[in-house]
């Protein structure tokens, strides 16, 4: 007899929608956290960052439209920004998000888990047993090697969207997703931000959409230093942060952001006690390689980064826990419902800046580098009539690359204002394997920024 059939330790969202898939397939579920229930996304990432952005991006948004221009006459009110981004993290409440817990007919077990032996977990002085052992503990961040900096208490993303203040200075470390979002979030705040960033910006999307994100972020007001490296940092007895530069300049602030990635959060859970190494490999399943118990789903597992992906890994999961536990069968062919095959191919992602990035599947030079024969077309946003009713002077850029060989999209990208909703449509097509000739088929509304799909299908021009 085992307490449960599957614990699942780690009680963020990725967490939750295993034990909710699991548990809606019959099986006994308990998950174990030792913090808030809603995990990271829900109380310090993708919810409170995007609350601190918003009303900036509203406010920038209006004053591209003359007659709304006129109507934004008032100051920027930073304070009503914390207060709305504290009413999305419920004040760091979770009694919601355990009371949904309950309901879904799952135990919630409050401390921290650590794998003791196959199927056995330990929390506190208490060993629990189950069939199955779902690993959801997330990510935790980076700190950079950088002299003095482990010392001058900076901060991470979760103090950011975390702040009760604003900094009227803040050098931010870093020029990926994060570090670009906080800085349009605290630019609108009032701070004087510096972005420092060792590469490009955003150098994991194409080009142009760092490119354009730096030059909004300049426009802005930020500070933004790329090919640039801090090689110490000191914080003085009354709180300031003095950073200096590998070009021998120094930058003074009163907070330090620290946005250089992440790593998966295996230490203390117990995998050397189960014979499994820190570096978690699983298959389209989850399941972890070498055992036929063991699951690790989410960041935890570093296929894709993202809470909607880890959510997706989570769903499939669940599923295939249930049915090797209840006898069933299990779909694990590609596009399976028991595995997360869009892992490997068609991955949506958004950088909410300013403009933003919408992308999903490979860029061109990914593409080519995994041996597709690929064509790229781009086209100006700001050329389609949509996005030129939606805004005065907008500004981006919109790119599909097509597998040559199956006449397909396998990447695409959206650069500008409110781009966001778009990416879902190439996300079908890229997953549906949609070939160009029946994409000339699916007609965008008149005048919506949707017609970028047409444009880019007139560029490429359609099959011979």
């Amino acid at each position: 007899m085992h307490d449960y059939d599957l614990i699942v330790i780690g009680g963020g969202a990725v967490g939750e929608n295993v034990a909710d898939y699991a548990t809606r397939r019959g099986l006994r579920v308990a998950i174990v956290e030792s913090d808030l229930v809603g995990g990271e996304c829900s109380y310090w990432a993708c919810m409170p960052s995007k609350a601190l952005l918003r009303s900036g991006q509203a406010v920038r948004a209006a004053r591209r439209l003359p007659g709304a221009r006129e109507a934004v006459s008032g100051t920027f009110d930073p304070s009503a920004v914390l207060a709305r981004r504290t009413a999305f993290t419920s004040d760091w409440n979770d009694e919601a998000q355990a009371a949904w817990v309950e309901s879904a007919g799952i135990d919630l077990i409050r401390g921290r888990g650590r794998l003791v032996g196959r199927g056995l977990v330990q929390v506190d002085d208490r060993v629990h047993s189950a069939r199955a052992v779902a690993l959801a503990t997330g990510s935790v961040p980076v700190l950079p090697n950088i002299a003095g900096l482990a010392d001058a208490a900076p901060w991470g993303t979760r103090e950011a969207t975390s702040a009760d203040h604003v900094p009227s200075r803040i050098v931010i470390i870093g020029g990926g997703v994060a570090g670009t979002e906080m800085a349009f979030a605290f630019s609108s705040l009032g701070s004087r931000v510096s972005l420092l960033s060792r590469g490009a910006i955003l150098n994991h999307e194409e080009a142009f959409a760092g490119e354009l994100v730096a030059t909004a972020l300049a426009d802005e007001g930020v500070d933004v230093r790329t090919g640039t490296v801090p090689t110490r940092v000191d914080r003085d007895q009354e709180g300031i942060v003095t950073v200096v530069l590998d070009d021998g300049t120094e930058l003074v602030a009163e907070e330090i952001l620290v946005a250089t990635g992440r790593r998966p959060a295996v230490d203390s859970i117990g995998l050397d006690t189960i014979g499994v190494g820190t570096e978690l490999s699983v298959d389209d399943t989850m399941r972890v390689d070498g055992t036929d118990w063991l699951y690790a789903v989410g960041d935890v597992n570093q296929r894709a980064l993202l809470t909607h992906q880890g959510k997706y890994q989570a769903r499939a999961a669940g599923e295939a826990i249930a049915a090797r536990l209840n006898g069933d069968p299990v779909s694990d062919a590609p596009w399976g419902k028991h595995v997360a095959t869009a892992d490997r191919s068609a991955v949506p992602r958004v950088v909410f800046t300013d403009p933003e990035i919408a992308a999903v599947g490979r860029t061109e030079a990914q593409a080519r580098e995994e041996g597709f024969r690929v064509r790229a077309v781009e086209y100006e946003l700001g050329q389609v009539a949509g996005a030129s009713l939606h805004a005065d002077g907008y500004t981006g850029r919109a790119k599909l690359v097509v597998d040559e060989g199956r006449h397909v999209v396998v990447g695409a990208t959206f650069v500008g204002q409110d781009v966001a909703e778009l990416v879902h449509a190439a996300t079908v097509a890229i997953v549906g394997e949609v070939t160009i000739d029946r994409l000339w088929h699916a007609v965008p509304a008149y005048p919506t920024i949707s017609e970028i799909w047409l444009r880019l299908l007139e560029t490429y021009g359609r099959p011979q």
